[in-house]
């Protein structure tokens, strides 16, 4: 069978973009801001992007394009005989199945509470009454197995379209509009009267500020968001690299999407912290910062249902970019492993990623006694800590150790698959860099992210 391709440049850069540009940082990017104490954190995640992040996607993608397989067949076209490595292919497999079944909830989340918007319903809420609505919304089952449903059902239609019918014209145009949307909130929410307050938080180093929230915990956080920004780890960049062209260098086009992927983690903090400060609202919420404390905030401004409306708008369609990546790798996969089609591969997984979705939605409700990582929390985040704090780390360093190792595929081999094409290149200097630096980092990252799990235990 002949190996899709993308139709345009633009498309590849736009779909891998949207595939790391998810609600992880466009969420949890302001609200750690926040928490760790604005400018220095920014400084700090802009650092790690450039010295981890963007040197492992470019093994990923190179793994792709050099084998033009999925994630599971990948490893067989460049290991050496009699290697393991294609184990990981499988891993990474579970991987986005694993993603899937909490972030298809979590994407439903974003619709209910844009359509709540746009009929009006969250109206008049102050924060007792936004925090109501949601600890309501989770409550209800049918609810949320209507979105979920919907989202997996959506997402699998555009995909057995094909790569280019599908995938790349459907996401091709929803993140120019989330680009276009993320502007006008941005925009709107600058010009607010108290907004310049929010931007000196956000932008403004201070030194007070680092010390209260420790120099090493905003330097672990920053480097954690900075790791996990660019879904790395599962192969989702190695399936859109086995479809991407010769006439760019891995480098160059990494660093497009990683500037992309921070671009709208940035101008989220641009729409949350000025909205904040104008109203009088702690920024350093965490994670309910979205739905409970944003509420409010919208209620007060002039026109709120409206732009409540499109910043939920804007995180639907940053959450479903994601959807139709992930959904994309697991099609890919399944059709190269036992010769589906596409649409058959897509009816199927409609039926395995519903189920597999179902206990994330019960852990709010019917199951909301299981507390697996202790007092307050659920099946969402035993599944998030599983995807974020094991699979995407030790991905990441399977991948890094198969293209640096003369034990893989070998630094050698992979510099030519990443420097072939236009642009930027990786000088080989850097070899010792990636051979012993960054496997060490990434492995602090795996260590941190469990050691902090279990203290909470």
């Amino acid at each position: 069978m002949e190996r899709e391709s993308f139709k345009s440049r633009l498309g590849f850069i736009l779909i891998s973009a949207g595939c790391a540009i998810g609600i992880g940082n466009v969420w949890r990017f302001p609200y750690m801001v926040g928490e760790y104490g604005g400018g220095f954190f920014v400084l700090f995640y802009l650092f790690f992007l450039v010295a981890v992040g963007v040197p492992v996607m470019t093994m990923e993608f190179a793994v792709g394009r050099a084998s033009r397989r999925s994630a599971v067949q990948a490893y067989r076209v460049l290991e050496k005989p009699g290697q393991k490595w294609h184990i990981h292919g499988y891993v990474a497999l579970l991987g986005n199945y694993v993603l899937m079944m909490f972030y298809t909830s979590v994407t439903g989340w974003m619709l209910d509470y844009f359509f709540r918007y746009a009929t009006g319903r969250m109206e008049g809420l102050d924060q007792a009454g936004a925090a109501q609505a949601f600890s309501g919304m989770l409550a209800d089952t049918g609810n949320m197995m209507f979105w979920m449903l919907l989202v997996v059902l959506a997402g699998f239609a555009i995909c057995s379209l094909g790569l280019q019918k599908g995938v790349e014209r459907i996401t091709k145009w929803m993140m120019l509009a989330l680009l276009a949307l993320i502007v006008l909130l941005a925009i709107h929410s600058i010009l607010l009267p108290g907004g310049q307050e929010g931007l000196r938080f956000y932008l403004l180093p201070d030194w007070q500020r680092l010390q209260e929230a420790g120099l090493w915990n905003t330097i672990s956080g920053a480097m954690n968001q900075s790791f996990f920004t660019l879904s790395l780890g599962i192969g989702a960049m190695a399936i859109f690299g086995s479809y991407m062209g010769r006439q760019h260098s891995l480098l160059g086009e990494s660093v497009r999407i990683a500037a992309l992927d921070t671009f709208v983690a940035f101008v989220s903090g641009l729409i949350i912290f000025p909205a904040c400060f104008t109203y009088g609202v702690s920024p350093d919420n965490g994670p309910s910062l979205i739905f409970i404390t944003l509420p409010p905030v919208f209620n007060q401004m002039e026109g709120g249902r409206f732009w409540g409306a499109l910043f939920f708008l804007f995180m639907s369609f940053a959450a479903f970019s994601t959807i139709i990546a992930v959904f994309e790798n697991i099609l890919s996969c399944c059709m190269e492993q036992w010769g589906w089609s596409r649409r058959k591969a897509a009816a199927i997984n409609v039926v395995v990623v519903a189920l597999a979705s179902l206990p994330c939605v019960f852990g709010y409700s019917l199951w909301s006694d299981f507390q697996p990582l202790g007092p307050g929390s659920a099946v969402l985040d035993l599944e998030d800590f599983v995807v974020s704090n094991l699979l995407l780390p030790i991905g990441s360093l399977v991948y890094l150790l198969f293209c640096v190792s003369r034990w893989g595929w070998g630094f050698k081999n992979y510099l030519a698959e990443a420097n072939t094409g236009q642009g930027l290149k990786i000088p080989k200097g850097l070899r010792l860099y990636f051979t012993w630096v960054i496997p060490v980092l990434i492995f602090i990252l795996l260590v941190q992210g469990i050691a902090g799990v279990v203290a909470k235990l």
